[in-house]
């Protein structure tokens, strides 16, 4: 008798199992520029360019313009880019949140969301960025490193701080596209 209910709690456990679906991006959770904590749910079901940024960095201005524009063209309801303040790279983000989140809010009208600061390498990396990096096959090594992640969460492309917003555009594009498109045929 002890050996069947074993056995059934054991093929339970196996179903269930089976059922539970891969961790994505989007399963993460991380602390907003303004100290909350925000479920990176809330950004299932739309395409995101996740990207480690800095203020003090020669990609700044660069990037910051690009993909504010980016933001303005296609987001938010298919599209955000996540911004995530990172110091590991050339001490280029020395500032707290309020004076990172200012600067970009101030110089570039950034709208996108924007969360506090993180790690994004090494033994203390962001949960996130440690899923991004061992999916994609690509550590940041650098500010301004780029993340595309899919509706469903996965990533999608990864790209170095040398690659121009503008130049992966069209992958962006794509994966909007076909979100819309797929929206349209569930309705």
């Amino acid at each position: 008798m002890v050996a069947a209910v074993v056995a059934a709690a054991w093929l339970l456990l196996s179903a269930a199992a089976a059922v539970q679906r891969e961790q994505d991006f989007y399963d993460f959770k991380a602390v907003n520029i303004r100290g909350k904590l925000v479920s990176l749910e809330k950004y299932r079901g739309s395409v995101s360019l996740v990207v480690n940024v800095a203020s003090e960095c020669g990609f700044t201005d660069q990037h910051y313009r690009a993909l504010q524009q980016l933001q303005r063209d296609l987001g938010p309801h298919h599209f955000n880019v996540l911004a995530f303040p990172c110091n590991q790279f050339g001490q280029q983000e020395p500032d707290s949140n309020k004076e990172i989140e200012s600067f970009a809010r101030r110089t570039y009208s950034v709208s996108f969301p924007m969360f506090s600061k993180v790690a994004v390498t090494g033994t203390g990396a962001h949960p996130a960025f440690k899923y991004l990096t061992q999916t994609s096959g690509k550590e940041p090594t650098w500010n301004f490193w780029k993340f595309l992640v899919a509706p469903d969460g996965k990533v999608a492309g990864a790209w170095d701080p040398t690659v121009s917003v503008e130049e992966i555009r069209p992958q962006i594009n794509a994966l909007v596209r076909k979100l819309i498109l797929r929206k349209r045929e569930e309705l």
